[in-house]
């Protein structure tokens, strides 16, 4: 969702970073799989170094990132933490780059709405619950229950922000 929303935004050959979590955890492998599903094909990522899922981290790592490669233009962070991070790093420099987030944590939820970050990847944490405590009925019922039950992610923008519970 983050590679197709940077594209839609930026156009194909955008120069971009990406900030990644911590090396090895699942997250980190899913989260930079799936961006570079599209990334790799569409966006020119000049730059990946990870944050660790840190916001402080992530500021620190996207000054160094500014410095060394003054043409990125966007930045996909595996989470908002890091995203956060990022952008004040972005705003002490004065320049306009475009930042995406993982999460739909509240912090992010409040920069979106102050037009500050540009998007997050939310995850769906009242739905994730009603399909738990779903679940967790049928079983007592004696229902069949699927092993995995998937929520979907959703986008989330200034244009939608104010629809996406936190």
């Amino acid at each position: 969702m983050a590679g197709e929303y940077l594209v839609e935004q930026l156009g194909e050959g955008a120069k971009v970073a990406e900030l990644e979590g911590v090396p090895g955890a699942s997250a980190t492998r899913d989260r930079g799989a799936g961006f570079h599903n599209i990334a790799d094909e569409k966006l020119d990522v000049v730059a990946k170094q990870t944050a660790n899922f840190d916001r402080t981290e992530g500021l620190n790592t996207m000054e160094n990132l500014i410095q060394g490669n003054p043409d990125i233009i966007a930045v996909f962070a595996h989470n908002d933490e890091m995203a956060l991070g990022a952008l004040q790093a972005i705003q002490s420099s004065g320049r306009d780059v475009l930042v995406v987030g993982v999460d739909g944590n509240e912090d992010a939820m409040t920069s979106i709405r102050n037009g500050n970050l540009s998007a997050t990847v939310a995850q769906q944490p009242e739905k994730i619950g009603q399909l738990a405590v779903q679940a967790g009925a049928d079983v007592l019922q004696g229902k069949k229950v699927e092993k995995k039950i998937p929520v979907p992610l959703k986008l989330v923008t200034e244009e939608n922000v104010e629809d996406s519970s936190e």
